[in-house]
């Protein structure tokens, strides 16, 4: 792979956030930071694979196909809060 050197200046808690959190990934701040700029950037779905939460989360749930995001979010919360339709 090809790579060049990019110089940045950010305050230095930052620095010291994004050095935990490449940690806690197991990569460097490069590759986070490479990361972070094509998930921003693709075009189409950004690609969550790579979480633990994701993967561990994934399948858990089937939701109806043929209902819009806001109305199973509707009815989540008037189950919730005991609010009728």
């Amino acid at each position: 792979m090809n790579t060049v050197k990019l110089t940045l200046s950010v305050e230095p808690e930052i620095v010291r956030e994004a050095k935990k959190s490449a940690a806690a990934w197991h990569t460097s701040v490069s590759a986070l930071f490479a990361r972070l700029l094509r998930a921003m950037t693709a075009s189409s779905e950004i690609n969550l694979d790579s979480s633990p939460v994701t993967r561990r989360a994934t399948g858990l749930v089937t939701l109806p196909s043929d209902m819009e995001d806001s109305e199973l979010l509707a009815d989540a919360l008037g189950s919730k809060y005991g609010v009728g339709k």
